[in-house]
């Protein structure tokens, strides 16, 4: 069983011929909103591929929440532990993509602000389920950091396999590292918490050195089209990208990470877990969107 811990928001997308810089006002492409969040875009990405697959978090009393919520329970994701928070609005990330497929987003967190305590007593109940047998649990970084790393001692205690993509990048308490089987940083999430430039792949080598020292157990530095770098005990190596035309890398990373869990959740080795991470990555680079991009089973045989 996969549980994912994170954020709920809607995606307000706009498309524009290339992002504007400070202070420029831009006639753009189009418009739309499409249901986000980097917790619910890893959650839409398991249970695509086929996994059992529970989302916690939050979304506010207002229409977007409601939205979110049906469109999770449409890609098959169990709902019961999504509380509707009505204090608040629902989280919300305005993303605006060039002609090139680059993005910038701004994230307003709304109801993922106040996941906290209540969330953590849904979260145990799950994970002390002794009906669902082993469990993954992925974390993300858009909801209160104090709130991430109680998270992840509870999934380290109840012997889960504990994810954590490091994104919004930000500074991580020294005790959250040895919690953690495996974090999936970016190039820039990798060099905030490195302190140094990531370049190159063997500045992506260094980093997971680095972090593998810190106490983590494997280390996956994504380079988007230039692959990805692995750290764990047994060293550091390079693996390639699978080459595609990109045309929205908003949620490379979420898909990625989608495809790492629920390929380890099939008691796939981590190597091929890795290999099907890469593909589905690959893959939601090729269509628009955040969790309409995720592909089934069926969509990646047909793209190999």
């Amino acid at each position: 069983m996969i549980i994912v811990f994170g954020s709920i928001n809607m995606d307000l997308v706009t498309r524009t011929p290339r992002l504007p810089a400070a202070g420029e006002t831009l006639i753009g492409h189009s418009f739309v909103t499409v249901p986000g969040g980097k917790g619910a875009n890893q959650a839409v990405a398991c249970a695509r591929l086929g996994a059992q697959t529970h989302m916690v978090g939050r979304v506010g009393g207002d229409v977007f929440g409601q939205a979110l919520v049906e469109s999770l329970q449409s890609n098959g994701v169990q709902t019961g532990r999504v509380f509707v928070d009505g204090s608040e609005s629902s989280g919300i990330a305005t993303i605006a993509v060039d002609d090139n497929a680059q993005n910038n987003i701004i994230v307003v967190p709304g109801a993922n602000g106040n996941v906290g305590q209540t969330d953590l007593i849904r979260l145990d109940e799950l994970l002390s389920d002794p009906t669902t047998g082993e469990k993954i649990l992925l974390l993300q970084l858009e909801v209160p950091l104090p709130i991430v790393v109680q998270a992840a001692e509870m999934g380290h205690r109840a012997g889960a396999t504990v994810i954590l993509d490091p994104a919004p990048a930000q500074e991580l308490p020294a005790d959250l590292y040895p919690l953690i089987n495996v974090l999936t940083p970016n190039e820039t999430e990798a060099e905030l918490l490195s302190g140094f430039p990531i370049e190159t792949v063997n500045d992506a080598e260094s980093a997971a050195r680095l972090f593998h020292q810190r106490g983590i157990q494997r280390v996956i530095v994504k380079m988007g089209d230039r692959g990805a770098v692995v750290g764990d005990k047994s060293g550091e190596h390079y693996v390639a990208a699978y080459p595609v035309t990109a045309v929205d890398t908003v949620a490379a990373g979420d898909a990625f990470n989608g495809g790492l869990a629920e390929a380890l959740d099939r008691g796939e080795s981590f190597d091929a877990a890795l290999q099907q991470a890469m593909k589905v990555g690959a893959f939601a680079v090729t269509r628009p969107g955040a969790q309409d991009a995720m592909p089934t089973k069926a969509d990646l045989q047909d793209f190999m």
